[in-house]
């Protein structure tokens, strides 16, 4: 869709079916259904904006109201919505300063006091991998009511455009409700020069051993040099807000087919049947 964009075409969307690699959990199914678009000439703030109004209308819309039960929780889906920086966040959720938590060291040694037994060998070495690390184990699961987690490090986005005035970070949002990510959306990145860059840095990390690093795209880097409008774009994971909806915890209930462990011939189960 981003090289329709190249071509002229100002905003387009599709609803999918995706893979992306990922052992199939209550929360997790390795093939999904995601709705994504992009529009031309928006920004990032826009999107938020969107979102906020289709997901609560469609609640209203689905459920007849915008307050539903969600396992142990309330979530309140009706507007605003909170906005909160990845790093705040972080900052918040483990006491550490807001200088401590742009210092790889220091976060390095906040994670050994928590995980004594990590091996010092495996451990980032950048801020934002640290980040990735400490968001997903300090933060993520606190998340219950709808939150946008924005000022991602462009390390670890490698398709956003960077902020102005601040380089290490790019205009990009992800939004949680009830511990899950629901979406992803961000400012795209229409510099070839820069993009090319990025992923030959996502290249290098996959050949290092980070097989979730993406591959170096050069028909995309291509479509750049003719030009790409300045344009906002955003993925919403549909699987996941049908378990909203229904009050399902577990995302094998609203798929038809959910991803399963092999039979194995000859298994038996807890119950004496096949």
């Amino acid at each position: 869709m981003k090289r329709l964009l190249a071509a002229g075409i100002g905003d387009c969307y599709e609803l999918g079916r995706v893979f992306r690699d990922g052992e199939a959990g209550g929360r997790h199914n390795p093939e999904f259904t995601m709705l994504e678009f992009y529009q031309a000439y928006a920004t990032w703030y826009d999107l938020m904006d969107i979102t906020e109004e289709l997901i609560s209308s469609a609640a209203q819309a689905v459920c007849g109201t915008t307050s539903l039960p969600f396992g142990p929780h309330q979530i309140e889906l009706g507007r605003p919505w909170r906005r909160a920086g990845m790093g705040e966040l972080i900052a918040e959720a483990t006491g550490l300063s807001a200088q401590q938590v742009r210092d790889p060291a220091a976060l390095r040694e906040r994670w050994r006091v928590d995980h004594p037994k990590a091996d010092p060998d495996g451990l980032p070495t950048t801020m934002g991998r640290w980040w990735e690390w400490f968001f997903e184990a300090y933060v993520e699961r606190d998340l219950i009511q709808p939150t946008f987690v924005t000022g991602f490090p462009a390390e670890i986005s490698p398709l956003a455009r960077r902020t102005d005035g601040d380089p290490e970070f790019t205009d990009r949002f992800e939004f949680f409700i009830a511990g899950l990510e629901f979406g992803n959306g961000f400012n795209e990145l229409n510099d070839p020069v820069d993009q090319a860059g990025r992923f030959a840095a996502q290249a290098q990390a996959r050949d290092a051993g980070d097989h979730e690093a993406m591959f170096f795209d050069a028909d995309y880097i291509q479509a750049l040099t003719y030009g790409m409008p300045p344009t906002a774009g955003e993925g919403i994971g549909i699987d996941r807000l049908a378990m909203l909806f229904s009050n399902r915890e577990s995302i094998r209930d609203v798929i038809l087919f959910p991803t399963l462990r092999p039979v194995v011939s000859g298994a038996v189960d807890p119950d004496g049947s096949r």
